[in-house]
């Protein structure tokens, strides 16, 4: 889900992630050099650490050390090591009910941050929420939170349905109805040729760096809208197949 915060307090959540970070990357660092890869040893060697040294509050410090842990555990298992793993994105593990809770249109982290729900998929609402994520990307809030969905149950299929993928539209039916949806890829297709246009006008050396970095985020965002736009226009079109599959 979106979430933003107040206008007038929109910098504490981001003080929040980047305290997070830092101590994050220096508990990472304690538990693979200590080798405290147990929770029990963990929370000795970081728990009051983390609380004085960082400011993060009581449960957000023992998450922090838990996603410290796992990540410590996954490079000290893998045999290919390449350098010690270091986070750089601003990001919160929030755990529910614990240190994050939803009220209303609002979602409160602990410490006393509250941040206003910009609009979310609801279709999932009544499954228990898990373990959150916020996260803050190019000046935006997410929360990316875990649902626990239940398998569906088996059942015995009456009846294929057959999907033709063009690059130009989709058909997809069978003997008694046939569909045809236009795909995204021209849409997508001209974002990316504005994007080449650009990289391909302003790589050159000759133009000032400030001038290129500019080039480049623009360039960035093209690539982005048409990843976007394919994206968007797949979960439509798979969700109108299962539809019609599921009324047929």
């Amino acid at each position: 889900m979106r979430v933003r915060p107040e206008p007038e307090c929109e910098e504490e959540p981001v003080d929040l992630l980047k305290r997070y970070r830092d101590a994050l990357n220096h508990s990472v660092e304690k538990i693979i050099g200590e080798k405290a890869t147990s929770l029990s040893k963990a929370h000795a060697l970081l728990y009051r650490e983390l609380k004085e040294a960082f400011h993060l509050p009581s449960r957000i410090a023992m998450d922090c050390y838990r996603e410290a842990l796992s990540i410590a555990k996954s490079w000290l298992s893998n045999p290919n090591k390449g350098t010690m793993p270091k986070a750089k994105t601003l990001r919160l593990w929030l755990t529910p009910s614990l240190s994050y809770r939803i009220e209303g249109n609002y979602v409160e982290v602990l410490g006393g941050y509250r941040l206003r729900i910009a609009g979310w998929d609801r279709r999932y609402d009544q499954y228990p929420s898990g373990e959150a994520r916020l996260m803050y990307k190019e000046g935006k809030f997410f929360l990316m939170i875990f649902r626990r969905v239940p398998k569906p149950s088996k059942h015995a299929p009456k009846g294929v349905l057959a999907v033709d993928v063009n690059e130009k539209e989709i058909v997809f039916g069978n003997g008694m109805i046939e569909e045809r949806r236009e795909t995204a890829i021209g849409r997508a297709l001209r974002y990316k040729k504005l994007a080449e246009k650009l990289q391909q006008k302003y790589s050159s050396a000759r133009h000032n760096a400030w001038l290129r970095r500019s080039i480049f985020k623009r360039a960035r965002h093209f690539h982005r809208k048409a990843r976007n736009i394919i994206e968007d226009w797949a979960k439509k079109v798979s969700r109108e197949i299962a539809e019609l599959a599921r009324r047929h």
